[in-house]
């Protein structure tokens, strides 16, 4: 099968991509050519490279005539986050595609209510990249007339960047304060959640939809590890990795957000006000798919690598 993988080179496509020349996919990869895969791979020699930037294309009302022209039996996007990109996309492949898959978030529906949520719950997303997300999933499934699969991504992390931190954020000073014994100091009483999800699991879930389309094909899919984190259990974890029993203490939203710069506040808020814990059962069901890393395995690649890469410091 000839797979057109949009977005190649981020999160995802640094293990997606050689999963699929793995499985035998004829793969081509479009990105921006900015910088390569986080983890270099051979895989990535047997892939068609195109280099597209996406943005300028789709305002000339290029793009999607661009990536239909390349002749993939199913496309992946893993970059689209307007319902206007979607559309054009969709048009330009209408009759042309076997299978068309869209990254979404589990951000579509907004705040937990049941848990685990379930991809059935009603969307209720709030801010704006939940709120586009969730447009952009409707149109897919609803409107566009594509044969579509859409997969939720958690917290994506892995060897390269830094996960979702204790803090709720994406500073890695939580992770220090932990490994050196002090006090880290959490939001309210440390019980709202956060919900990893390896990289890795991302792209073997895109490629058990693939390989698994006829029940993949009109659905959405929660694509997260099979259980969630509060922030308090995340930081005693961590804190045990480097042999140290967690200090923690707490405040109150109001008076914790100043005590942080406020990107890292805005970023802490989004995480604990949707505080997911998504159901990875349908996956099971339908696509024969279980996440092989628990969210403090995906979590401790990553922070093992930002050790190695002088970001944490050890313990001597």
């Amino acid at each position: 099968m000839r797979t057109v993988v949009i977005g190649a080179s981020g999160h995802i496509g640094t293990y997606l991509i050689p999963r699929l020349v793995e499985a035998g996919h004829d793969v081509v990869a479009v990105s921006r050519g900015r910088r390569g895969p986080y983890t270099p791979h051979g895989a990535w020699r047997k892939v068609t490279t195109v280099v597209a930037d996406r943005e300028a294309e789709e305002a000339a009302g290029t793009f999607g005539a661009r990536i239909a022209g390349l002749g993939g039996d199913a496309v992946i996007d893993l970059i689209c986050f307007e319902e206007s990109s979607a559309r054009q996309l969709a048009e330009a492949l209408a009759g042309r595609v076997r299978h068309f898959l869209h990254c979404g978030t589990i951000w579509v529906h907004g705040p937990s209510e049941q848990v685990p949520t379930t991809e059935d719950r009603p969307r209720r997303p709030f801010g704006d990249y939940g709120i586009k997300k969730a447009a952009v999933e409707s149109y897919l499934l609803h409107e566009s007339g594509l044969p579509v699969t859409v997969l939720h991504p958690g917290h994506i992390t892995g060897p390269g960047w830094v996960p979702v931190t204790p803090a709720g954020n994406v500073d890695p000073a939580a992770f220090q304060t932990l490994a050196d014994g002090d006090v880290l100091t959490l939001p309210n009483l440390g019980l709202e959640t956060v919900q990893h999800v390896h990289a890795d699991d991302v792209a073997r879930q895109f490629t058990a939809a693939l390989a698994a389309r006829s029940a993949a094909v009109g659905e959405s899919f929660h694509c997260v590890a099979s259980s969630a984190l509060t922030l308090r259990g995340y930081a005693e974890a961590v804190a045990g990795w480097f042999g140290q029993e967690a200090r923690l203490a707490f405040l109150p939203w109001e008076r914790w957000r100043e005590t942080v710069p406020e990107p890292d506040a805005e970023i802490t808020y989004d995480h604990i006000a949707h505080s997911p814990h998504c159901s990875m059962a349908k996956a099971e069901r339908l696509l024969g798919f279980r996440p092989r890393y628990t969210p403090l395995e995906a979590v401790a690649e990553a922070v093992d690598r930002l050790i190695r890469d002088g970001i944490i410091r050890a313990p001597a």
